[in-house]
């Protein structure tokens, strides 16, 4: 068995294809195949289950699955530590989707700027998938909104952004100058779909005070719930850094009197992975601009 082959097996389990994980490896397919199976063969043991249209991990290949992870990320984290200069290398950041496209490209365009030598990878996701790949090394860093019930990962606290209250333009709310919770607990709202965080965050605060809302529409897109907006499907609140970018003259934003809905922003990492000296100026960039950017 060598690292090669480990590589092979943890393609085709992530990709349950022989052939897109060949492609991937930039490999025959007939030379994959040959691969694992000396795999199995050396194991005893069938790591998958060849079926029609893809591949399945057996039990067993469910159990080597952990050890070659952990034994891939020995390598790579051995790798990163003997080439750490604190200028070059990979880091590779996740975030959600209503973090992502509003928060990251200031930040990543500075951190290049100033290490040009450095190769930032963004993965954008839900919660719960970044909170799985920071456990198994395959990201180092996931900025995600609180909260989160996760064991054994560091939490940073970054910062406390509000929640607009999103309405059309002809909405009789628009006219009043103090919004309470309460004036919209009739209103039909347009959420993200239940996967997304933020809407959590959204049911959370109202429970909290009796209110239910209700969703009358989902969406996948933070854009995309402006827009139904926009057409009177209903209402919805928005966080601050999607409100900024936001110049159409279709929506309209309003504050909620005190106390206000809002969400929090986290650095999450795995304390149990090497931090190349990259890594740390990179989370000390984050930490710092998020703080510049709560107060802009």
């Amino acid at each position: 068995m060598d690292i090669d082959q480990l590589k092979y097996f943890q393609s085709v389990a992530e990709t349950k294809s022989f052939t897109e994980a060949a492609a991937r490896m930039n490999l025959s397919q007939p030379a994959l195949s040959r691969s694992i199976q000396r795999l199995e063969e050396e194991f005893g043991q069938p790591f998958f289950e060849r079926k029609p249209r893809c591949v399945e991990l057996t039990d067993a290949g469910l159990l080597f699955q952990r050890s070659a992870t952990q034994i891939l990320r020995i390598v790579e984290d051995a790798k990163a530590e003997i080439s750490d200069d604190g200028e070059t290398g990979k880091i590779r950041v996740g975030a959600i989707p209503t973090i992502a496209p509003y928060f990251l490209p200031d930040l990543l365009r500075q951190f290049s700027d100033e290490f040009p030598r450095s190769h930032l990878i963004v993965h954008e996701n839900t919660t719960d998938e970044l909170l799985k790949r920071i456990k198994q090394g395959e990201i180092d860093l996931a900025i995600l909104a609180e909260p989160i019930t996760e064991k054994y990962v560091e939490v940073k606290p970054l910062l406390e952004e509000e929640l607009y209250l999103l309405l059309p333009p002809q909405h009789a709310l628009c006219e009043k100058k103090q919004i309470r919770l309460e004036d919209v607990e009739e209103e039909s709202f347009v959420m993200l779909d239940e996967a997304h965080c933020l809407s959590e965050n959204i049911h959370s605060f109202c429970r909290q005070r009796s209110i239910l809302p209700v969703a009358v529409e989902r969406a996948n897109q933070l854009a995309t719930v402006q827009e139904l907006v926009s057409l009177s499907h209903g209402i919805s609140m928005i966080p601050a850094m999607a409100r900024r970018l936001d110049r159409s003259k279709r929506r309209v934003y309003r504050s909620f009197t005190k106390p206000r809905p809002s969400r929090t922003l986290i650095c999450v990492t795995n304390p149990y992975r090497f931090q190349s000296r990259l890594f740390r100026e990179f989370r000390e960039r984050l930490c710092s601009y998020a703080r510049s950017f709560g107060e802009g």
